[in-house]
């Protein structure tokens, strides 16, 4: 009967409580006879026909929040006054007489002396959002009623249109079977011809491609060889200059290295003492604040220490008065706790005893409810299959009718052992020989003319595909006989090189390059060296340095073959001894001639070798800075 103004649903709950699960009559004072029935249970009855039904309602009050209440309802509510906020609601706290109170929207009542405040996980699980989702469902149980009438209307349209649309669709398809049949001849026809114009036009971009190609490469060319020509008369210019030089150049060079080789000897030893010096500060200001840091520690513990013990003195003096009257209180409380316990108990047993009848009971009503069930299966099985046999035996009567035979004689005609199995077998087996034949094409002869010239362009096709992979086979061939013949020239520069190179950098011993397989396309290559005075059967076996002067000796062998502009090397002098090192210098010195070697060290004997020298220094704790070294420009700014 309640209709409340929405956001206000709580606070009439709040107030109301059990008044929204009491039963509206007409006289209550009828319902009071039949109360001798009424064992156990709560139940709360409101008389909607009181006299007094016309009372007045404030704005203020919350049964100006409510329609459609009782009386007694609005009674109670007219005295609950309503606030928009908590601040608005502890203002009027104050102006309240007494029997009256105020509520928020959000369900919290006040009154003088009291405060009740309701709240729920979920607003479904109330009441008001009960009734409220029941009253939404139901507009849309109304509303989807009557979509789905407008549906059916739709669809009963949508068949009628449909019937009308196939009719069509069988028209359609009869007359673009004839067109399809046309269409295809012209579209053999003219794949032919667009295969042979795009045959035309890809070898006609590919010769343009080619003239465009090999113009661009001819002009290159001629730009090379100019520049090429201009270089070498620069450089001969050059070296006719820089060889006068030279020989001063070289004895400045020889005596700034030994200058060099001292001064860094003591700035070694310099570094060295100051880095010491730097540790022993260190390690001392590391104690220093260690020892500080434990001894203001021990202080806050001490201080911690010293009020923890004066609290729990306080607490002690405390607890001890009062501790006899909570033991008297307590025993009181166990006292009660074991009667209540007791009676407990007793109506666990008798609640126990009443659930035990009901489900006998209720087995008993299952027992008699799967009987009738399988009572009621069984009329409708034996309906059905009476049913099934009276519409076979009026299929049977019309077919005779339709086929103008007399039963009584068929029955006679028919053999003694035969059975309805049988007769089954006969009309599948017959069927199934039709279904086999399949409907009759009346355009077979077209397809067939149509099928017949798509099979000539496809067999053209195949001879230009034919062609065309016995072309690229022959080619294949003759890029794999190349390419062996041209591995077959470098592997043997490389291992020629790797030779001559391994006894250089290990001062003796021999190394060579082996193939593991007997096609030059897929055979592997294994690296064999053996250093002076050792007879290792596997490279594996061989120290890191070992390891690095041999890929040393075999990555020189490739740039002997086939000088790039520059090499880097990132610290391969790293696993080398200084005698090592100097084979290495060596083989950079010769090489540096072809090949401008870029290489990062930190080895001294490494970087005497170098024409220019960068690296990274801290002049201050925490200040990087770049520094780059020209030696040619330095033994020239010495000399002059």
């Amino acid at each position: 009967m309640l209709d409340v103004e929405s956001g206000w649903e709580r606070a009439v709950e709040t107030v109301l409580g059990n008044y929204l699960q009491a039963v509206c009559v007409s006289d209550v004072t009828d319902a009071v006879q039949s109360l001798g029935d009424f064992r156990s249970g709560e139940l709360m009855l409101i008389d909607t026909l009181s006299e007094d039904s016309n009372i007045p309602v404030s704005d203020r009050t919350l049964a100006s929040k409510v329609r459609g209440a009782p009386a007694a309802v609005l009674r109670l509510l007219s005295d609950v006054q309503v606030a928009e906020s908590m601040n608005a609601a502890l203002a009027a706290r104050t102006r309240l007489r007494d029997g009256e109170s105020v509520i928020t929207a959000d369900g919290v009542w006040i009154s003088r002396s009291w405060l009740r405040v309701k709240r729920d996980e979920d607003n479904a699980s109330s009441v008001l959002g009960r009734e409220h989702e029941l009253r939404k469902l139901r507009d849309q149980l109304r509303e989807l009623r009557a979509r789905l009438e407008s549906a059916k209307k739709l669809q009963n349209d949508g068949r009628m249109r449909l019937g009308q649309l196939e009719e069509r669709r069988e028209k359609l398809q009869r007359e673009a079977s004839t067109l399809l049949s046309q269409y295809s001849e012209v579209k053999a026809n003219l794949d032919s011809a667009r295969y042979q114009l795009e045959q035309a036009e890809v070898r006609r971009r590919e010769v343009a491609e080619d003239r465009r190609l090999i113009a661009q490469e001819r002009e290159l060319a001629e730009r090379q060889i100019a520049d090429s020509r201009q270089r070498l008369q620069q450089a001969h210019d050059q070296l006719e200059g820089f060889s006068g030089r030279r020989e001063s150049l070289e004895e400045q060079r020889t005596e700034l290295k030994a200058e060099l080789i001292r001064v860094r000897e003591q700035a070694i030893e310099d570094r060295r003492a100051a880095q010491e010096m730097a540790i022993q500060f260190e390690s001392r200001k590391t104690s220093k604040e260690s020892a500080a840091q434990n001894l203001a520690r021990m202080r806050n513990q001490f201080e911690q220490y010293g009020r923890r013990q004066e609290e729990i003195r306080r607490q002690l003096q405390r607890g001890e008065g009062p501790l006899a009257d909570q033991q008297d209180q307590l025993e009181k409380l166990l006292g009660v706790r074991v009667e209540v316990e007791s009676e407990l108990a007793a109506a666990r047993k008798q609640v126990e005893a009443v659930e035990s009848e009901l489900r006998n009971i209720d087995q008993k009503r299952m027992l008699v409810d799967q009987k009738g069930e399988e009572a009621r299966s069984a009329v409708s099985e034996a309906n059905l299959a009476l049913r099934e046999l009276r519409v076979r035996r009026e299929g049977i009567a019309e077919q005779f009718e339709k086929t103008e035979h007399d039963l009584a004689s068929t029955l006679e005609a028919l053999d003694e052992g035969a059975t309805i199995e049988d007769w089954d077998e006969r009309l599948i087996r017959i069927r199934t020989r039709i279904d086999r034949l399949g409907p009759i094409n009346l355009a077979a002869i077209d397809e067939f003319k149509e099928q017949s010239e798509r099979k000539e362009y496809l067999d053209s096709q195949l001879a230009d595909l034919n062609d065309a992979l016995a072309t690229l086979e022959g080619a294949i061939r003759k890029i794999d006989r190349e390419t062996r013949s041209r591995f077959r020239e470098t592997f043997e520069k490389v291992d020629a090189g790797f030779k001559r190179l391994f006894p250089k950098l290990f001062g003796g011993g021999h190394a060579y390059l082996e193939l593991t397989g007997d096609d030059l396309l897929s055979a592997g290559i294994t690296v064999m060296a053996q250093p002076p005075g050792k007879r290792n059967s596997t490279i594996h076996l061989l120290s890191g340095g070992e390891k690095a002067l041999t890929a040393v000796a075999l990555v020189f062998a490739i740039f002997e073959l086939n000088p790039a502009p520059f090499c880097m090397l990132d610290e391969v002098d790293a696993p080398l001894d200084d005698a090592n090192v100097l084979r290495f210098c060596d083989i950079v010195r010769e090489m540096s001639d072809r090949v401008q070697f870029i290489f990062i060290t930190h080895n001294k004997v490494t970087m005497e070798l170098s024409r220019q020298l960068t690296g990274v220094t801290m002049q201050e704790p925490g200040v990087s800075r770049l520094v780059s070294v020209d030696l040619d420009e330095a033994v020239r700014l010495a000399a002059s």
